[in-house]
């Protein structure tokens, strides 16, 4: 049943599957300038209860994210967020608002990848975005090991920033995330509809080139008269973070002079190689370089970082391909475990 208003958008469907048909009628019909994009930060926003923490796992600037939420509180009508509390809450309208969001968006998806499946060849590929630090090092071996047990599988990988690549998840551009994880760093995925599995481990190592003597040339934790050249991961990287956690807790704090900063760990590497200053590297992304004495790690083993590898997936159900992945992902959790 529905009443009519001045508008498609003013309808009042009884129940909630009236108004998600509703709703997904009006993005199609194009009636209004409505964002599939508005309502992916709308769940952010209600997950996080902070404009910055969200904006940050949106990939976007705060002020751009604010008018992204105005602008689909200006679409529905009302105010979906209380600005007033701290964490942000969502008011009555924005809890009722909350199922439609998750149900437009999780019908859409799962629409596109039914279309996508058409094709045998998509249907039958199994897709990754990784951060760019497992996929040029992690990821190759890993998958290879996996594939002599099940045989060869059909593999689309992308490369990105540790944001971008849970946007893609959470877009449902890909059926698995992968990932450094670490107990200071938040991933923005909440459990209720995300699950993932631990598929390895590594270490943020403190290095340096050799000095002239064969020690490392910049050694922790540095002094006043002798600061250290610090390479620093980018304030968005996953990475960055677990090390600044540690650097703010450690007893002895480093002196230390931020000389350069990017979010990519290969770039870090090749400056640390070159003897530009002290960078925390993936043990997996340095080996190389740790064998051949290029790069040493610079002080006491209080100074290295462990953290997890860890896949992520969608609680909803994947297809036939990437489910049997999935499977044979907590076989290999469970015999290594």
């Amino acid at each position: 049943m529905l009443v009519r208003g001045r508008s498609l958008f003013r309808y009042k469907w009884t129940g909630a599957a009236g108004v998600v048909v509703g709703i997904i009628v009006g993005i199609v019909a194009g009636t209004v300038a409505m964002e599939i994009k508005w309502l992916m930060d709308f769940l952010s926003l209600a997950d996080t209860g902070n404009f910055s923490r969200s904006a940050e796992a949106r990939a976007t600037t705060q002020p751009a994210f604010s008018r992204r939420i105005k602008a689909l509180e200006e679409w529905v009508g009302a105010s979906l967020f209380d600005r007033s509390k701290q964490p942000i809450t969502l008011t009555p309208a924005g809890e009722r608002f909350h199922p439609v969001a998750e149900g437009v968006l999780r019908r859409l998806f799962q629409a596109r990848d039914e279309i996508r499946q058409l094709g045998q060849t998509t249907e039958n590929t199994i897709t990754f975005s990784s951060t760019h630090s497992l996929s040029l090092t992690f990821f190759p071996d890993w998958i290879r090991h996996i594939e002599e047990q099940v045989g060869v599988l059909l593999i689309r990988l992308d490369s990105n920033q540790v944001g971008n690549c849970v946007q893609a998840l959470l877009r449902g551009d890909c059926h698995f995330m992968m990932c450094h994880t670490h107990p200071s760093v938040d991933i923005p995925l909440p459990e209720e509809r995300y699950q993932s599995v631990k598929v390895g481990e590594d270490r943020l190592l403190p290095v340096s080139a050799p000095d002239e003597h064969g020690q490392p040339s910049q050694l922790l934790p540095g002094s006043e008269t002798n600061p250290l050249s610090y390479l620093a991961y980018a304030e968005t990287s996953a990475i960055g973070r677990a090390v600044d956690f540690m650097l703010a807790h450690h007893p002895a704090r480093p002196v230390m002079k931020r000389v350069f900063e990017t979010h990519l760990a290969a770039v870090l590497k090749t400056m640390a190689r070159d003897g530009r200053g002290l960078a925390w590297l993936p043990e997996n992304q340095i080996l190389s370089e740790l064998e051949t004495g290029s790069l040493l790690v610079s002080g006491d083993p209080s100074w290295c970082i462990p953290v997890d590898i860890r896949v992520f997936r969608s609680r909803d159900p994947l297809p036939h391909a990437a489910e049997a992945f999935w499977a044979t992902l907590g076989d290999t959790a469970a015999a290594s475990g």
